[in-house]
This record gives C-alpha cells, sequence and structure tokens, in this order.
C-alpha cells in the first residue's frame, strides 16, 4: 500500500474505533451496537481494492481486539474484518466512483450480516456461547438495520477521501508526457528534425549531397 493509504486508513480507523467504543457503544440500543469500523474498512475496500481492504480490515479488528474494554480474544475481530474487507474490495466500483446508492447498501447490508455471523462462528469454535444466549436472529436484524441508517452518513464520506487523497500527480505519468510531447514539437517546429527519428538526419545528408553535387558541377564549368 502507498503512504498515503496507510496514513488515511490508520486515521479513519483511529477515529471510528474512538467513536465506536466511547459513543456508539454507550448507546445501549436494542440487540447489536452500529459498528462504525466495519463501515470505514468497507468504504476504504470499495476504494483500494481486495488486497487492500483485506489489510485495512485486518489491521482495524486487530487494534479494535487491543483496544479495552475488549472482552474477547486478540485476533477474533482482526480476521472477520480482513475477510470482510476482502470481499467488499471484491465488489469495488469502476475508478472507485459510485454510479448509485444500491450496490454499496446492498454490500453493507451482506457485510453487517456477514461479519455477525462469521463472529459469532470464530466464537463457537473457541467456546464464547454468548450470541446463543443473546439471539442470533436479533443480532443479525439489528446489525444490519443499524450499520444501513448509519451507512449514508459514512462510507460516501470515507470513499471520497480515499479517492482524493490517492490522487496523487507525482504518481502520474500524464504531466512528464505532456511535457515531452511539447519538447519535442518545440524542437521539430524549430529545427525541422524529428526528436528520436531518422528523418532529420537523412534531410541533413540529401541537402549536404545536393550542395557537394553543384561544387562539382561548378569547378567542371571553370575547367572547361
Amino acid at each position: 500500500m502507498r503512504v498515503n493509504r496507510i496514513l488515511l486508513a490508520a486515521a479513519l480507523v483511529v477515529v471510528a474505533l474512538v467513536i465506536q467504543v466511547s459513543v456508539l457503544a454507550r448507546l445501549h440500543l436494542p440487540g447489536a451496537v452500529p459498528d462504525l469500523l466495519l463501515l470505514t474498512v468497507v468504504g476504504l475496500a470499495m476504494v483500494y481494492g481486495h488486497v487492500g481492504g483485506a489489510l485495512v480490515g485486518f489491521g482495524a479488528g486487530l487494534l479494535a481486539d487491543l483496544a479495552p474494554p475488549a472482552d474477547h480474544a486478540a485476533g477474533r475481530y482482526a480476521l472477520v474484518l480482513c475477510v470482510i474487507g476482502y470481499c467488499a474490495g471484491l465488489v469495488r466500483p469502476e475508478n472507485g466512483r459510485l454510479k448509485s446508492a444500491t450496490g454499496p447498501m446492498a454490500v453493507v447490508v451482506a457485510a453487517a450480516v456477514g461479519s455477525t455471523l462469521l463472529y459469532a462462528g470464530v466464537g463457537a469454535l473457541v467456546g464464547d456461547t454468548a450470541a446463543r444466549h443473546v439471539g442470533l436472529t436479533g443480532l443479525l436484524f439489528s446489525a444490519a438495520l443499524y450499520d444501513l441508517l448509519l451507512a449514508p452518513f459514512v462510507v460516501p464520506g470515507v470513499m471520497w477521501l480515499a479517492r482524493r487523497t490517492d490522487n496523487d500527480p507525482l504518481t502520474e505519468n500524464g504531466p512528464s508526457v505532456k511535457a515531452g510531447n511539447i519538447s519535442s514539437g518545440w524542437l521539430s517546429s524549430g529545427t525541422g528534425l524529428r526528436v528520436g527519428g531518422r528523418s532529420g538526419l537523412g534531410t541533413l545528408k540529401a541537402k549536404a549531397r545536393t550542395r557537394s553535387a553543384r561544387v562539382g558541377r561548378i569547378k567542371g564549368v571553370k575547367r572547361l
């Protein structure tokens, strides 16, 4: 990943995690908690692609596993967000630009349901049965509803920031190519030569031969 991508992803993940822990987790809503960190990973993955989404998801999930008050095994949410980031990056729109809101909203719902199921499945493997006591159906419905309501305020802004910082003019070849075309055109218009070609050299050789032939003719006339 580029440096600007890493810096932006780190800043957005930290801000999302702070809001998640300090604000959203204290709302005491029925069912699940709105997952701002998940929405941030989805937004970045839909611009950076599946590889960048997996890396961002793993880093964000690992940070959430280590941040207090985490009450689960470290690496559990990192695995969940890594898979979600990879899958969300596979459906990245062309050039990272949204044509309609239907696709991203469907991705958000799928990510909310998939992350809840995957988190509960990994918990069942390590002996955590909390999802059974709370009710998995209620968690799935509330997670999809909360994330869907929060997504219009988060995902478009994250994608806009990702596209804005990803357009680095220093990494593009447009200005250098244009400068080369301008310089070559300027040289060709001023001297009659083609830069990098042989037509100019051929023209010079032809002119030199013509001049030498003319000089030979004049010398021949003088001799007569």
